[in-house]
């Protein structure tokens, strides 16, 4: 990303805006790879540990889905193509909606379920960090947003598989440079 423009060009998103959707999209993956694995675990040290973990990585999401959000509301996307079927622009602007959705929600069904469930959410480890519980401990009500949280996880799961697919079909088959706009690497 040596030489990229920190604001968004007509043809491709700047660097700022690159470096925060990859940086996010490897969280996801890890933390998605770390809550599929630490569910079946039974009650131990490892997946105490492993929790932690999953917290921090949502916890970093949040902030940086946040911040990604504030950028994208005040730096315009580069535009899509004029040659571009409506019915794909419809599509893609729904899509990039329900993906800032899913980036707020995910993490923070996650945070209101460690509150109902009295596990507090300490990133890093660093108690000065400790956030805020949301909710009062209810057994009820963790259990739910457990269930919540794991649903949102699956939909969110879906929509990028979705979001990946349309990339990859923009970039190996249509070949209409929009995967490009968001590569590191020489302008198309």
């Amino acid at each position: 990303m040596v030489g990229a423009p920190l604001h968004s060009m007509p043809q491709r998103y700047g660097a700022f805006a690159m470096v925060l959707h990859w940086v996010i999209a490897l969280l996801l993956v890890g933390s998605f790879s770390i809550g599929l694995y630490m569910v079946g675990l039974k009650f131990s040290p490892q997946k105490l540990t492993l929790y932690s973990y999953h917290k921090w990585i949502g916890v970093t999401v949040f902030s940086l889905a946040v911040l990604r959000l504030l950028w994208r509301l005040s730096h315009r996307a580069p535009d899509l193509p004029a040659s571009m079927p409506k019915w794909q622009v419809a599509a893609s602007h729904a899509s990039h909606a329900l993906l800032y959705l899913f980036l707020i929600a995910t993490p923070l069904s996650g945070w209101l379920y460690s509150s109902a469930a009295g596990v507090p959410t300490v990133p890093f480890g660093i108690a000065a960090l400790q956030l805020p519980d949301l909710l009062d401990k209810d057994r009820e009500l963790a259990a739910l947003l457990k269930f919540t949280h794991m649903a949102i996880n699956y939909s969110f799961g879906a929509l990028i598989c979705l979001h990946v697919a349309a990339a990859l079909k923009h970039l190996l088959i249509d070949r209409d440079g929009i995967m490009t706009r968001m590569l590191p690497g020489k302008t198309p």
